[in-house]
Parts: C-alpha cells; structure tokens; sequence
C-alpha cells in the first residue's frame, strides 16, 4: 500500500466504495487523513465499515471543513450530470480529485525522480502498458503496474529511487488528475469513446491531452486528426513531444513499416527492430503498441538491447491475442476479450490462415463489418446465441459449423487445422458477449485454454491445469 501522507491530519470526503475506492479510503486512513466515505450502494458502506474505514452520508457533512472529495472513477464528475458529491463540493468550493491524483503527489513529495510512465488512448493501453511493465521486468528493473489496467494504484508499493512505475488511465482518472506529470507519458489514439460521461469527442480528447500535457517526455500517436493536433499543440508549448506512427514516417519518434520499427531522431531512422516472429506482437496495432513501448523505455533509460529482449520475450496480454499453445504449424489464439465485432478485427487481420471459433451472445451490428476479413478464415466454428444469426453473415463466403459448444469448437477446428498442413491459427476471437454460456470473457478464455491443453501433441506456451 501507499499510505496517503499529504492529507494526513485533514479532513477528506470520499465518495464510491467499490475496489479502488476501498483502497484509497484505507490508503487515505493509513497516512493520516481524517476521512468520511460514503456510497450509494449500502452493502458497499457496510463492507467499507467493517474494514475499518470510517463512514458516515456525505449529504449531512460540514463541506466547508473539508480538504478534498476524492472520487472514484466510475462516479460521474460532468456528464450525463454531475453526481451529488460531486454538487456539494463545488458549492463548497472543495477540490476534487481521485486515486491517480493522490499517488502523483505522494511521488513528487517523497521520491519525485522515481521513474513514472503514464498510458492511455482510446485502444491499445493495456496491452502497451503490459508490454512496457514486462521489457522494465525482464531487464531487471523493480517494476509496478497498476491503474486502469486492474490493480488499484495506492495498492502497488511506495514509490522510492529506482522503482518503476507504469500506469494505464483512463479518460475517468485524467480527468480526477489535475496534476498528472509522468516521466513518460503516452497517448497511444483517440476514437469516439465514452462520450455519455464526457460529453462530446472534443471534450474526450481534451481530457486525454491532460497526460501528455504534462509529461516530462510525451509520446504521442500521430496517426488520427485528434492526436496529431494535440502533438503539435503541447509541442508548441514547451513539451518535449516523441511522435509515433503505424503509418508514415516521423522525424523524431518511432514508426513502423510492416513488422520493422524503427527509431527517428533529427530526421534521421535507423533500424530498431524486426517483430515478425514474435506471436505476442502480431498486426499493425500491436506496432504501435511496441513502437509506444520503445519510445517510452528509452526515456526511462532502457538500453536498446534490453528492449529488444523484452519485446521477443513478452507473453501478451490475458485474453487478447493471445498465443497459448502450439501443435506443429498450428498455433491456437486466446482472443477471449474480443466481445464485438471492432474488437475482433485486429485478430483476424494478423493471420492469413484461420479456424475462427465465434459467436456467443450478439452485440448490435453482428459481424457484418468484418466482411474485408473473411478472406483470412479457413473455416468458422459457432457457438453460443449468435450462431444462427453469425451463420447468415457467413453465407457462401465462409466454410461454417454450428459447433454450440466451445469445447466442441476446439475440437473441431484443431483436427481442421492440422489436417490443413500449412501455417495457420486456431482463434478465438468470438465477437460478442460471454454471458449466455459464461460468466465472462476471462472464464471464457480459461476455458478455451483448458480444452486447447487436453489436445494430442500439444505445447502449451502458458501454465494451465489440465481437465479444470
């Protein structure tokens, strides 16, 4: 835990009590603060209770005797209206700020050299940000990742000298943030996302600016209008700014041509590294992915050599593209978080040969955007609810099977795969929701795995329990 220091002996107000919520009011309660939290749910005050943390309804609290309302980030603080909290405290003129906040000042008051990497964008963080926490790992660094990506930020260890962090934020905790100021800070794109909380894109995108505004080093994709504008606008500020691009060639930054990326300085590009070969970093999302990772290791000091063995070494991200077991020329792809059509597209364009397990319960909209992709499926394998519908959107172009079940799926499209006698993916990468035969996508991909680890002949590349 990081005990919250600067507001030790200080009235605080904190509303939410969900996971993050719960450690920060204990984070808060351990560094000294005087807190009242408070919920809307009354099981979540009732927990928050008995662990000790001090409750009382914030409506009937003296806000004028209060330092701060600390926020969660689920809560509304704009759109679609501000939460009640969030009303009385402005009335009362207290700041209100959220965990991502209180962690960058505990940093600058007790070790402000500590490394800090910051990361966001519309898609891509979390895998950019298991990426760079891995490379910092694998090169022998003392290394914590947390935030967006799962684990609350005040539950990591306190920071010191040469201890590394490295933070996903999503537009929620930025906008609690008003001092964000990493070492690195990275906004990888921006697409219409969120909007019901924030409003409208312009208002999204200039939340997502805050990260890299105030970064020492910002690294910045380049490759949509909203990030492009915002690069040169916190360059022309003063911010030393590192573009970075899927796309086209950049002078200062890193940039990808295919699998090769490759690292700019004054104009000049030198070769940094091939990812072709590496199953984990497959597809042109996941060079932006790396070429963010490289750009914001170096400004932490990595040598590039221990980049390198970091990228070949990674073993992706949980339940997004990620490789889990290999029989012969065929590799077998736990893509379980892909839950609509979008979300599945990276998948499918970074094999030119595969078996694709589908379906389950259907998002609006279906698969029919994924048509330019059909060509790269061998043959599809339904399941779940959307089979009949996913079924119709196949047609002629696709070879299908209602399979109805995942373990079936499996066996299936690996006997296929392996008849295949070529390169090829078994992927699931269903398109939609979990819940008409799981309880998630995460249940859902530890499934896949289990059966995937039943198969003949085949070498897991992550640890399983056989027959779970």
């Amino acid at each position: 835990m990081i005990p919250v220091t600067t507001f030790a002996g200080r009235k605080v107000a904190l509303f939410g009590l969900g996971g993050s919520g719960l450690a920060t009011a204990q984070a808060l309660v351990a560094g000294g603060a005087e807190v009242t939290a408070w919920d809307d749910n009354p099981d979540s005050v009732a927990r928050a209770s008995q662990a000790g943390i001090p409750t009382g309804d914030l409506h009937g609290l003296d806000w004028s005797a209060q330092a701060a309302l600390v926020l969660s980030p689920g809560v509304p603080l704009t759109h679609p209206k501000p939460h009640w909290s969030v009303d009385l405290a402005r009335t009362a003129g207290v700041e209100i700020i959220g965990d991502v906040e209180l962690f960058v000042r505990e940093r600058r008051v007790h070790a402000p050299d500590c490394p800090f990497i910051a990361i966001t964008g519309t898609n891509g963080k979390s895998t950019t940000t298991a990426l760079i926490a891995h490379i910092l790992k694998a090169s022998g660094r003392d290394t914590q990742l947390g935030g967006n990506i799962g684990t609350a930020i005040l539950t990591l260890d306190r920071p010191k000298a040469e201890r590394y962090f490295v933070v996903e934020c999503s537009s929620y905790q930025i906008d609690l943030a008003p001092t964000l100021d990493p070492t690195a800070g990275i906004l990888l794109n921006l697409t219409p996302d969120h909007l019901d909380r924030h409003g409208t894109m312009q208002h999204y995108a200039e939340i997502k600016e805050r990260l890299v505004a105030g970064s020492r080093t910002a690294i910045v994709g380049v490759d949509d209008s909203f990030c492009a504008l915002i690069a040169d606008r916190i360059e022309r500020a003063g911010v030393p700014v590192r573009r970075i691009s899927k796309r086209s060639v950049v002078a200062d930054g890193v940039y990808a041509e295919g699998s090769r990326i490759f690292q700019a300085d004054g104009g000049t590009s030198a070769d940094f590294v091939d990812l072709d070969g590496i199953d984990t970093l497959k597809g042109s999302h996941n060079a932006q992915n790396a070429a963010a990772a490289i750009a914001a290791c170096r400004a932490v000091g990595v040598s590039a050599d221990d980049i390198r063995a970091g990228l070949r070494s990674f073993p992706g991200l949980k339940h997004r593209m990620q490789p889990v077991g290999r029989r012969g020329r065929v590799v077998f792809v736990n893509d379980s978080k892909a839950t609509n059509a979008d979300a599945a597209a990276p998948a499918l364009s970074s094999y030119k040969r595969i078996y694709w397990i589908a379906g389950g319960l259907p998002k609006e909209g279906g698969i029919a955007s994924l048509a330019p992709l059909f060509p790269h499926i061998m043959k599809a394998y339904l399941i779940g609810e959307a089979a009949p519908g996913f079924a119709a959107s196949l047609g002629e172009a696709v070879a299908y099977e209602i399979s109805g079940t995942l373990e079936q799926a499996v066996a299936h499209a690996s006997a296929d795969a392996a008849a295949d006698g070529q390169d090829a993916a078994v992927l699931l990468s269903p398109a939609c929701a979990s819940f008409d035969q799981y309880k998630n996508f995460e249940v859902r991909g530890d499934a896949f795995v289990s059966h995937v680890a039943t198969l003949d002949g085949i070498t897991m590349l992550v640890e399983t329990k056989k027959g779970n």
